[in-house]
């Protein structure tokens, strides 16, 4: 436990500091840009997260496999083929993203170009994870975030624009990727210590990779829509809102980061989602309560037009806190094997798009809705997981029973 407990630490530390630096952006571009070009960045930021998944879920696989001893050339392999892949994706995804949430050209070409960046990073500390450095993984993490982040800043401050902006980041991506793999090379490399007898295919990234789809959609889905619906400036105003769900979201991350292994471990697994859940819990309500008391500072740092978020930031954070238990569920399913748990996940998403289409015509409407869909979500999620775990072990226990 006390393992446990230092690489959390060290890995939520890491893991803040990225975070932070990820959410201190927010404040200068809001400031310092036009209630409809923050809105645009924030929109593109937020997709970023969906052509992000692969890289999640490419970092998770090959931490499982380094456990497993996969050699480190087929690593680099995987690494390389899920980059060419992502970066098809962002190649097409450009265009549609610019009908559907009216951004433009530059501004679009300009996020988008950090996608395959990102793989290379995540699959540098998915082996760092692998491995359990924990203590070097949170150097790295803390250094990837002010690396994608200070550039940006810079660039708003001398007057960029969101385009300019988010070209300075992609800039920082990239020298970050060369420092993760910097630091992967000069740590020794991943050793086989068992002979594989499956190909490590771009098919595992790919069942991991709808895992996360599903959570960064439900994370994404209310701000994609938010222009649309809402309109430019409103949207502008929910952006703002939706950096409490992005800290509450990301924050405790560092506990499935670190849990993770437990969780494969079938020994194990039970007793590290709850310890994962417990945790969590806990975590959330420091976050919605903090967000409730110190909400009206919101437009001292920001600016009185953003003061329409003040009496519900707190809902914008119960949203975060509900989809960090729901990413501890989800590992949970990668973990097992157990993929299809995600299926609920995809119908409340569809239920969410339906109901902020049809129904939501207001800031807090929208609020409202992403909040309920990420409880129930969570909630039918784990009842899921529940339920196929209870099923395996009747069907193990009888296979041994007719066994014996």
């Amino acid at each position: 436990m006390a393992r446990v407990m230092a690489g959390v630490g060290g890995v939520a530390v890491g893991t803040m500091i990225a975070n932070i630096c990820g959410y201190l952006i927010h404040l200068p571009a809001a400031r310092w840009l036009s209630e409809s070009s923050y809105g645009e960045f924030a929109v593109l930021l937020q997709t970023m997260l969906v052509l992000g998944v692969p890289a999640l879920a490419l970092q998770v696989v090959i931490a499982r496999e380094v456990v497993r001893g996969r050699p480190i050339g087929d690593l680099v392999s995987i690494t390389i083929r899920t980059a060419v892949a992502v970066l098809a994706a962002a190649a097409v995804a450009v265009p549609l993203v610019m009908w559907i949430a009216d951004t433009g050209l530059a501004a679009t070409v300009a996020a988008f170009a950090t996608a395959p960046l990102l793989v290379l990073i995540a699959a540098g500390q998915g082996i760092l994870q692998g491995r359990q450095q924990f203590s070097l993984l949170s150097w790295v993490l803390a250094g990837v975030g002010a690396a994608r982040t200070v550039p940006g800043i810079v660039v708003l401050a001398a007057g960029g624009g969101a385009a300019g902006a988010l070209t300075a980041t992609a800039g920082g991506a990239a020298a970050s990727a060369a420092g993760v793999w910097i630091a992967v090379s000069r740590t020794g490399s991943a050793s086989e210590r068992r002979a594989s007898t499956e190909a490590l295919a771009l098919t595992m990234v790919l069942r991991a990779s709808q895992v996360q789809l599903v959570l960064i959609a439900l994370s994404s889905v209310d701000l994609l829509l938010s222009r649309p619906i809402l309109g430019e400036q409103d949207a502008g105003v929910y952006a703002l809102g939706t950096i409490a769900t992005k800290a509450a979201f990301w924050l405790p991350q560092a506990i499935g980061v670190v849990l993770f292994p437990q969780l494969a471990d079938a020994a194990r697994s039970s007793a590290a989602l709850r310890t994962a859940v417990g945790w969590l819990l806990a975590i959330a309500v420091v976050v919605v309560g903090g967000a409730a008391i110190f909400a009206p500072l919101a437009p001292v740092l920001v600016g009185d037009e953003y003061r329409a978020v003040v009496p519900i930031l707190w809902i914008f954070a119960l949203t975060g806190s509900a989809l960090s238990v729901l990413q501890v569920g989800l590992l949970a399913a990668i973990a097992r094997d157990r993929t299809l748990v995600a299926a609920s996940s995809w119908l409340v998403l569809v239920v969410e798009v339906v109901i902020v289409v049809v129904w939501v015509h207001s800031i807090t409407t929208l609020a409202l809705t992403a909040a309920g869909c990420a409880v129930i979500g969570t909630a039918l999620t784990f009842a899921a997981l529940t339920f196929t775990t209870s099923t395996t072990r009747r069907r193990v226990s009888g296979s041994r029973t007719v066994d014996a």
